[in-house]
C-alpha cells in the first residue's frame, strides 16, 4: 500500500501551522493580542516539523517545500499588515517581501531540480558563508527569530510600546532596535541565496543544451 505523504506526522504540523496562521489574519488588523499569540505559536511548530521529520523518517520533498512557502507567507502577510500601519515605509516594505519571497523560492527550486535532499544541505549551499548560516542550527534559529522578531515589534508598536525596561524604551521597542541588524544581516543573506540559486540554474540550462544538442 503507497504511504500517504500528507499524513506524515511533520505535514500534519505543517497543516497546523497554516491553521493559526489564518487565524492570526482574521485578528491581525485590531487585536494584537490573540493574532500575535497565534503568529507565535505557528512560528513555535515550526522548530519541531524537522525533528518530527528525522525521528520518524518522514523527510519529503513536499514537506520542505510546504515549510519554506509556510515561512515565507507568514512573514509576507505580517509586512502587507505593516504597509497599512507605516505607510510611509511601504517601499521598503515591499522590497522586503520581494528579496525574501523571491530568492528563498528560486533558492529552494533550483535545489530540487539538482536532486538535493534540502535547501539546507551542503551539496546545496556552495558558498560558505550560506553553508555555516545553514549548518549551525544555533546561528540558523538567532537569524530567524531575530528577523521575525523585527517585523513583530513592528506590529506590536503599532498598539503599545510594551512595559518599560531601559530609560522610558518599551520591551517593543527595544527589541526592535536589537534586532534590526538581524533583519538586515537576514536580507543580504537572501540575497546571496537568490544570487547563487541563479547562477546554478543557468549551469543546469547550460548543461541540460549540451545534452540536447549531443542527440
Amino acid at each position: 500500500m503507497a504511504e500517504n505523504i500528507f499524513l506524515f506526522v511533520p505535514n500534519l504540523i505543517g497543516f497546523g501551522r497554516i491553521i493559526l496562521l489564518f487565524a492570526a489574519l482574521y485578528y491581525m488588523p485590531e487585536n494584537h493580542l490573540l493574532a500575535s499569540s497565534f503568529y507565535i505559536l505557528s512560528g513555535f511548530l515550526d522548530a519541531f516539523d524537522g525533528h518530527a521529520a528525522r525521528i520518524f523518517n518522514q523527510s519529503t520533498k513536499f514537506g520542505a517545500m510546504l515549510d519554506m512557502l509556510t515561512d515565507r507567507c507568514g512573514t509576507m502577510v505580517l509586512i502587507a499588515m505593516l504597509c497599512t500601519f507605516y505607510p510611509r515605509y511601504t517601499f521598503l516594505f515591499q522590497t522586503s517581501m520581494i528579496i525574501d519571497i523571491a530568492c528563498h523560492w528560486l533558492h529552494l527550486h533550483v535545489t530540487l531540480l539538482s536532486g538535493q535532499t534540502s535547501h539546507k544541505a551542503g551539496e546545496a549551499n556552495v558558498n560558505p558563508i550560506l553553508k555555516i548560516y545553514y549548518s549551525s542550527r544555533p546561528l540558523l534559529f538567532i537569524l530567524c527569530a531575530g528577523n521575525e522578531l523585527f517585523y513583530s515589534m513592528l506590529y506590536l508598536l503599532h498598539f503599545t510600546e510594551g512595559p518599560a525596561v531601559f530609560f522610558g524604551f518599551g520591551v517593543f521597542r527595544l527589541l526592535l532596535g536589537l534586532c534590526f541588524p538581524i533583519a538586515i544581516v537576514k536580507s543580504v543573506l537572501a540575497l546571496m541565496q537568490g544570487y547563487y540559486a541563479a547562477i546554478n540554474l543557468a549551469n543546469i540550462d547550460v548543461a541540460d543544451r549540451s545534452v540536447a544538442k549531443a542527440k
